[in-house]
């Protein structure tokens, strides 16, 4: 099943690239010489495409890896308050001016934010505390990034900066070349690589905290793996394309029946199939809302919002007499 689902997913993102290449408002054919179309598809469609992969893949694997690590399904890589770290991390790069004197002040804004939310959880967490003290410093720092992002805001008196911040908070793939590829891709990937290790203790994990231990699970090498996994890796992707939220929560859940109830058996699938959602939901926005009205960030939140209505309502019934 689990081996199915991957291929699935993967086909799915496999397909979502290809049309994420193709695809713009112009059609598939590109009117004009073959040098501009090469121009459009080399330096425009495939670094939107690479980064639309590898933050969907990002996010989706971070959400499976935290669902299965915390045993809690309405998990989802927002929860740890990385992104919020890099989101504020990137506002302050635009707040301080910084952002328009050097170019990459945003990406590497972002990144600094994360890494400093990455530490401030371990640092009141600690790497051998229960998940519910993760959970509880991870919304402690998410609320405070947001009050943080929300005061630089409100600070912000050049009217510009202020459209910028909230432009870059909505999400989006939109004017990112190679040099932001270069820049996250490394740090994803490292990111993707410690959470796919977590797979075999995830699912002993699944039995309880002691039989975990009984099978040979060091309880803190899981917790540096997951919090650091999810750190470089979320990081990364919002500091390069902002916040999209949503897909870390609603991919597990998509791909889990035909997976069943295994921690270590979803991650390959749903790192697939957060790639397959981002390219898809990239090529609609190209495709209906082409000059840029609607960003990547809300398309997504106006999918996932629903469903996780729909799941809080599930669990609800569930668990109603």
């Amino acid at each position: 099943m689990t081996s199915r689902a991957s291929l699935l997913a993967l086909a799915l993102a496999v397909f979502g690239f290809a049309a994420s290449l193709a695809i713009g408002p112009e059609g598939v054919g590109l009117p004009g010489a073959a040098d501009a179309a090469r121009m459009v598809l080399i330096e425009i469609r495939l670094p939107r495409a690479i980064l639309g992969a590898l933050v969907g893949a990002a996010l989706g694997l971070a959400g499976a890896a935290l669902q299965g690590y915390l045993r809690n399904p309405l998990a989802e890589p927002g929860l740890l308050g990385i992104s919020g770290g890099a989101a504020l991390g990137a506002v302050t790069a635009i707040h301080s001016g910084l952002a328009g004197a050097f170019a990459l002040a945003l990406p590497l804004g972002g990144l600094v934010g994360a890494s400093v939310a990455a530490i401030a959880i371990v640092a009141l967490a600690g790497m051998s505390g229960s998940t519910t003290s993760l959970i509880l410093a991870g919304v402690a720092v998410s609320a405070i990034t947001a009050a943080l992002t929300t005061l630089a805001l409100n600070l912000s008196a050049n009217p510009f900066a202020s459209v910028e911040i909230m432009v870059w908070l909505m999400g989006s793939l939109t004017d990112r070349s190679l040099v932001h590829v270069w820049l996250a891709a490394p740090l994803i990937l490292v990111g993707l690589a410690m959470l796919l290790t977590t797979g075999r203790d995830l699912e002993a994990l699944s039995l309880g905290e002691e039989a975990a231990q009984n099978l040979g699970v060091d309880p803190q090498v899981l917790r540096f793996k997951i919090i650091a996994g999810a750190a470089l890796a979320v990081g990364a992707a919002t500091a390069v394309a902002g916040s999209i939220g949503f897909v870390g929560l609603v991919v597990p859940h998509l791909l889990r029946p035909l997976v069943g109830e295994s921690p270590g058996g979803l991650l390959w699938p749903s790192l697939f199939g957060g790639a397959a959602l981002v390219l898809f939901a990239d090529v609609a926005l190209r495709l209906f809302a082409p000059y840029g009205d609607l960003r990547l960030g809300v398309l997504t939140a106006l999918i996932g919002a629903p469903f996780f209505l729909w799941l809080v309502l599930q669990k609800r019934s569930e668990l109603a007499p």
